[in-house]
């Protein structure tokens, strides 16, 4: 889900309150010991993005629990180390989460099943920070938060079928024609999707963008290396592991229809 940019209307001055992430010298970095601005910026690479950083206002508790939490359970992307999830972990079976806007479901997924660890990837610095204290508070050891591109995670950070599992939740659908080519769910994404995941393990979409719903339908189904879970084809019902979250409970009050597609990895 996407979330509008939070601006400060020309000429206003003196009464906004600062973010106190951004009440810093000029050019400093927002959080020395936390995310990197531009993680993987190195690699210069001219591929077209499927997500766009949003800029919008660091709470102070999000602020504080970056400072302390990310540290110990944050980590950039930057393509140049390989991931040892068992060590990350602890040896549990491992899910990738693509995109998890502010971490309210990540967090009760978490909690509703300790006994796997899920690696959370966003570039939204509140999300980030907002995951973190979430996890905090709940006790839970079994998040890690991923700042930067997921592509770059699965392409270079992961190695041949160390997942248990990857889950798109309502990714951006890029609605306009000219941006389609944008969208996350296309063959190249999900061959090297396959190739991180463990045989049997499951790719969870979500969206309630009726077309990009039919794209992930048609392109999952045409790719070899997953099969369809529902025995008929077609989407399948929301599973009670995914919590129904307040935005998606907002669109369904307006009349929006989500689709749930789960496919699984072949085997070979």
């Amino acid at each position: 889900m996407s979330e509008s940019e939070n601006t400060t209307p020309a000429g206003r001055r003196g009464n906004a309150p600062r973010d106190i992430a951004t009440a810093r010298p000029e050019g400093a970095p927002r959080f020395p010991d936390g995310p990197a601005a531009d993680p993987a910026g190195a690699h210069h690479e001219r591929r077209i993005r499927s997500f766009q950083p949003r800029r919008s206002r660091v709470t102070p508790g999000q602020a504080a629990a970056l400072r302390r939490l990310w540290p110990v359970w944050g980590l950039d992307i930057d393509g140049l180390r390989t991931l040892d999830l068992d060590a990350m972990f602890g040896g549990l079976p491992v899910v990738l989460e693509i995109g998890f806007g502010m971490g309210e479901a990540t967090a009760r997924m978490a909690a509703a099943d300790p006994g796997t660890g899920i690696l959370a990837v966003d570039v939204h610095t509140p999300g980030q920070g907002n995951l973190l204290g979430l996890a905090e508070r709940a006790g839970l050891d079994n998040v890690r938060v991923a700042n930067g591109d997921a592509i770059i995670l699965l392409r270079e950070m992961l190695p041949p079928a160390a997942l248990d599992g990857v889950r798109v939740y309502f990714p951006d659908p890029w609605p306009k024609k000219r941006h389609h080519k944008r969208r996350l769910i296309q063959p190249e994404f999900l061959a090297l999707a396959a190739s991180r995941l463990k045989p049997g393990a499951l790719l969870h979409c979500a969206t309630d963008w009726e077309p990009y719903a039919e794209q992930m339908l048609a392109v999952l189904t045409g790719h070899p290396d997953f099969e369809n879970t529902e025995a008929g084809g077609g989407y399948a019902p929301r599973p009670a592991f995914r919590p129904l979250t307040r935005f998606e409970g907002q669109g369904l009050d307006k009349g929006h229809v989500v689709h749930d597609l789960l496919f699984r990895r072949r085997s070979g």
